[in-house]
């Protein structure tokens, strides 16, 4: 399945990335799952996406938590908490 990624304030800065295509393997089907399998990739991935790290998601621009299911063509984006305009 291929989605979109964006990263925004915070996160696009430790990344040094605002967006990105991805394929995924078949066992990743939820958002959780997609800011798990990112986190796989080390260093800054795993530091800015941890699992205890304040972080908010949205699936196709609408917040979400970590069970929604994403689909083929979805937009995952993760951003901090707060962020200014």
């Amino acid at each position: 399945m291929n989605i979109q990624l964006r990263f925004f304030a915070s996160i696009r800065e430790a990344l040094g990335t605002s967006q990105e295509a991805v394929a995924l393997p078949a066992h990743v089907q939820t958002v959780g799952d997609v800011r798990a399998f990112l986190r796989e990739r080390g260093g800054m991935w795993a530091e800015a996406l941890a699992e205890g790290r304040a972080l908010r998601m949205a699936y196709n621009q609408q917040m979400t938590e970590a069970g929604t299911r994403v689909a083929e063509g979805g937009e995952v984006a993760f951003f901090p908490p707060v962020t200014g305009g």
